[in-house]
């Protein structure tokens, strides 16, 4: 999915869900859950050996609901958002690609 970049990003604090629309016109939702559960840090994925994968959008779609909420979002550079979530961690950098790779929408992500 290389090359291709958000046209719009909404985070919805009640609904607790990342909406991106991209340049391709596909539009990907995410639960904060999942985002969070699936965050791409050295720290959540285990050490460094486990950095640069692509993200598992089956975690993301399957993850349970929490009280967990969105307390703020950055841009890194033109190429990631890093999220403060309201359990305090902050150290996630989640590029373009990783997200577009995490899309957990049935068009992306076919059920079994």
């Amino acid at each position: 999915m290389k090359g291709i970049r958000p046209t719009n990003v909404t985070a919805d604090r009640t609904e607790k869900q990342l909406t991106i629309n991209w340049s391709d016109n596909h539009e990907s939702r995410y639960s904060f859950s999942g985002l969070r559960l699936a965050c791409p840090c050295v720290e959540c994925r285990g050490g460094h050996a486990n950095m640069g994968k692509l993200p598992d959008a089956t975690e993301i779609r399957d993850a349970p609901v929490t009280d967990l909420n969105l307390e703020s979002v950055e841009a890194v550079g033109s190429y990631a958002l890093q999220f403060v979530w309201s359990d305090g961690h902050a150290t996630g950098i989640y590029t373009w690609d990783w997200l577009r790779a995490a899309c957990p929408c049935a068009e992306c992500l076919p059920t079994d």
